[in-house]
């Protein structure tokens, strides 16, 4: 097996300029603390991950349900075969009747980091609630205590489970929207892969936000932000090294790892893919939605100028995060009425 290890520093060119930050964004980045900003590297990744742990926060069903402005349930369910179960973080509004379409959520944290109860607050208030949707998180388990497949396949067993039980959970398995951001997005478009040619659950549509796709940190993009934003080649190169270990960089590393490995994109759901312009998975994100253009699916892409890795989250406030958000929501608003017709969008 052929295994290639990309560096920053080794025998690499220097980094070319990078496109600049938008004005707010920058703001906000600068002001913070220089931990946060440090690489993530082989020697310091176990310091980082009990770092996460200690300070992401984990908000209680109890929290999640605001009072009673949601049903929340935390389920555990069979994994993978001699695999333990996973655990799903399911919620609702509260008093909607019928079968709900569902948003299927992966976490972000680049298979190293992150919780399945971190997000959901956000999730809640910004699509469940306006949109009418349920929502299950996915409590995958990370790198490098857990090596691929296993991460993608917890997240099929749970997709299997609740379009199994959508009586159950009051979902419409017919209405299933996958999604994730960053490594969530990633896993989010290599479930599509998997479910596509296991021959389902067949998802409506693919949420992929700032995706990481690429394990081969050869893109222009990957060198020019070099040391810039929030996520760099070195802290990516560190994060798909534990998540691959040995198939790191391997010539035949199948497309259920590292979903822009993939050679046939035909048969997907509807894409949303969005990407900053100044973050290094900008040029891996494109090519993903224009090769699915390529194979005569459909995506829609934004690449939100001057917009570094998870800015949305960092600067809420800004003018470029409240767009992004919009966007988004526009997109999942019209997938589902779209699905509402009984016309439901070609793959």
């Amino acid at each position: 097996m052929s295994v290639r290890r990309p560096s920053p520093e080794s025998g690499r060119l220097p980094a070319p300029k990078a496109p600049p930050f938008d004005p707010e964004l920058g703001v906000v980045l600068a002001a913070l603390s220089k931990e946060p900003r440090e690489p993530v590297t082989p020697e310091n990744l176990g310091a980082r991950q009990e770092r996460d742990a200690a300070t992401r926060p984990r908000p209680t069903a109890e929290s999640l349900r605001a009072g009673g402005r949601f049903e929340v349930r935390e389920l555990r369910v069979p994994g993978p075969p001699d695999a333990p179960d996973v655990t799903l973080v399911s919620a609702r509004p509260s008093g909607l009747a019928g079968p709900l379409p569902l948003l299927y959520y992966m976490h972000g944290g680049a298979m190293i980091m992150g919780n399945a109860w971190s997000v959901l607050p956000r999730i809640l208030r910004e699509w469940a609630l306006p949109l009418g949707l349920a929502v299950i998180s996915v409590e995958y388990r990370l790198a490098p205590q857990a090596q691929y497949p296993e991460p993608l396949e917890d997240c099929y067993a749970g997709l299997l489970w609740a379009a199994g039980h959508a009586a159950e959970l009051g979902i419409d398995a017919d209405r299933i929207i996958i999604g994730g951001k960053s490594a969530g997005g990633g896993l989010a478009a290599a479930l599509a892969l998997l479910a596509r040619d296991r021959g389902g659950p067949a998802p409506l549509g693919q949420l992929l936000l700032c995706p990481m796709l690429d394990d081969r940190g050869s893109t222009f993009s990957s060198r020019q932000m070099t040391g810039l934003g929030m996520w760099d080649l070195t802290s990516n190169a560190t994060a798909w090294q534990a998540l691959l270990g040995e198939r790191y960089g391997a010539e035949d590393l199948p497309p259920y790892a590292a979903p822009s490995r993939a050679t046939d994109l035909s048969g997907l759901p509807p894409a949303y893919i969005d990407v900053g312009s100044a973050e290094m998975f900008r040029d891996e994100d494109v090519a993903y939605a224009n090769a699915i253009w390529q194979a005569g699916g459909q995506a829609e892409l934004h690449v939100w100028p001057g917009a570094y890795h998870g800015f949305d989250g960092l600067a809420p406030q800004a003018a470029l995060s409240q767009d992004a958000r919009d966007a988004r929501t526009h997109w999942l608003r019209r997938l589902l009425a779209q699905a509402g017709t009984g016309s439901r969008p070609a793959g």
